[in-house]
């Protein structure tokens, strides 16, 4: 099976944590040798947002906060690499043909940012899309999708699943209001949508919790299963070995 985890940068490495960055590394690790090909988007978390209201305070414009946040993930992303300890591309991939590159040569294929104005969420879908992968896996700081956000509603409710069309539909609100925590930016959802990707959003603060969701299917976030499609074969044979 071919997968694209996106990794939060407030995931991987809220306070550059070397245990919690070697964590990933060994999770990672885990499902690449259960026989999978994997690829990895890195985000920025908070290291990047600092940097980005420091700098619009100094005046700069928004593509030189892009390429700030850009900057940023592909540093969390060498993190990652160093900790994969050469079964990972050497530096990251700046480019969806260059990250294909890598799978193709057998490695863990690690990007961060690629473009301004599109946020670590769209080039993890977009990468997915370009190696035809069969599961895109978001770990985020919140256990999937709801029809709300809730840092903001309390009384929020979780999807247990959508369809991409429908994550289109959950997202697109939520996007418009400066500040909402939507699971995915609109832009994936809308990535996802086109695709057809197979999907999951859930929290991935425990590393181990990625593991079982890539290798069997079990995890308490949210499944976008794309309409007429069957669970991947993958995890049939998992559960019946």
């Amino acid at each position: 099976m071919r997968v694209v985890v996106s990794i939060g940068g407030s995931v991987l490495a809220p306070d550059l944590d070397p245990d919690r960055v070697a964590a990933y590394a060994g999770a990672i690790e885990r499902i690449a040798a259960d026989g999978c090909e994997v690829g990895v988007v890195v985000g920025g978390g908070g290291v990047a947002r600092d940097y980005i209201e420091t700098a619009r305070d100094l005046g700069a414009n928004e593509v030189e906060l892009d390429q700030l946040g850009i900057g940023t993930t592909r540093l969390n992303a060498r993190l990652l690499i160093a900790a994969l300890d050469g079964r990972a591309n050497l530096s990251p991939a700046t480019g969806y043909d260059e990250a294909a590159a890598a799978l193709r040569r057998g490695e863990v294929s690690v990007m961060g940012g690629v473009t301004p104005g599109q946020t670590t969420d769209a080039v993890a879908a977009a990468f997915a899309e370009s190696v035809d992968a069969d599961l895109l896996v978001y770990a985020t700081s919140a256990n999937g999708v709801y029809d709300a956000d809730p840092n903001a509603e309390p009384d929020a409710t979780q999807f247990g699943s959508v369809s991409p069309a429908e994550l289109v539909d959950v997202v697109l609100p939520m996007s418009r209001d400066a500040g909402a925590s939507a699971p995915v930016d609109l832009l994936a959802a809308k990535l996802i949508d086109r695709a057809g990707i197979r999907s999951i959003v859930l929290d991935g603060t425990d590393p181990n919790v990625v593991v079982d969701a890539v290798l069997r299917g079990d995890h308490t976030g949210t499944d976008v299963i794309p309409t007429d499609t069957d669970e991947p074969t993958y995890w049939t044979g998992a559960s019946d070995a």
